[in-house]
């Protein structure tokens, strides 16, 4: 397999026909080797638009959803953003290259040391990982951008309580086979809104039937 012309047609065919125009964030998929991130026996699916099963029931995202994500985040360089749901790494590695500085939590720790070990490899430094069941804690501090890469049943409102004003949030929230992709940006301390991106399906967080806590 040719893997630049694999990995420019996953991102010419499949990335941009989705609607994701975005420079940076077609940049950013170009710099982190995918390839690098499937689990083992799985390569040949490493630029297909495909769910990849990683264990424990979870599954790493399409690369049309991974540019969505990062398209609706709207990066520049300079943010310190918080992803739930380390998964393999590979969102890790391009939100990485595209901000200051990444922390990443999974309630899974063999995925948080399988992830630690190809961020390494790939030479990213600026990542923190985590093994944190995020439905019942969230990391200290606050960050202008999460990324939740698991599904939740009812919106959780203590994510845009960990945004600064001016963040964004995406959270894809429902049930199959209609869930939302969402993107909430806290206006500032008092105030937010929200936006309904696209209808897909995504595999929840382990822990991600809440209750309903919020009503947009």
């Amino acid at each position: 397999m040719n893997k630049d012309f694999a990995r420019q047609q996953m991102i010419e065919q499949q990335v941009r026909a989705w609607d994701v125009l975005d420079a940076n964030v077609l940049n950013g998929l170009r710099k982190v080797p995918r390839e690098a991130f499937v689990p083992d026996g799985f390569e040949a699916l490493a630029f297909s638009d495909s769910e990849i099963p990683l264990g424990n029931g979870q599954m790493m995202m399409t690369p049309t959803i991974e540019g969505r994500v990062l398209q609706a985040l709207g990066l520049v360089g300079d943010e310190k953003v918080l992803e739930i749901g380390t998964g393999s790494g590979f969102l890790t590695a391009v939100l990485a290259k595209m901000s200051a500085h990444v922390t990443s939590v999974d309630i899974f720790d063999e995925f948080i040391e399988s992830a630690r070990g190809r961020l390494a490899e790939c030479d990213i430094k600026n990542v923190d990982l985590m093994n944190m069941d995020a439905t019942k804690e969230l990391p200290e501090g606050t960050f202008d951008a999460i990324a939740v890469t698991g599904s939740i049943q009812a919106f959780d409102s203590r994510f845009v309580d960990a945004l600064n004003p001016g963040g964004r949030l995406f959270v894809v929230i429902g049930d199959a086979p209609a869930m939302s992709a969402t993107l909430v940006t806290r206006v500032d301390e008092d105030n937010w809104e929200s936006d309904a991106l696209f209808e897909t399906e995504l595999a929840p967080l382990i822990n991600g039937a809440l209750p309903p806590q919020f009503s947009f």
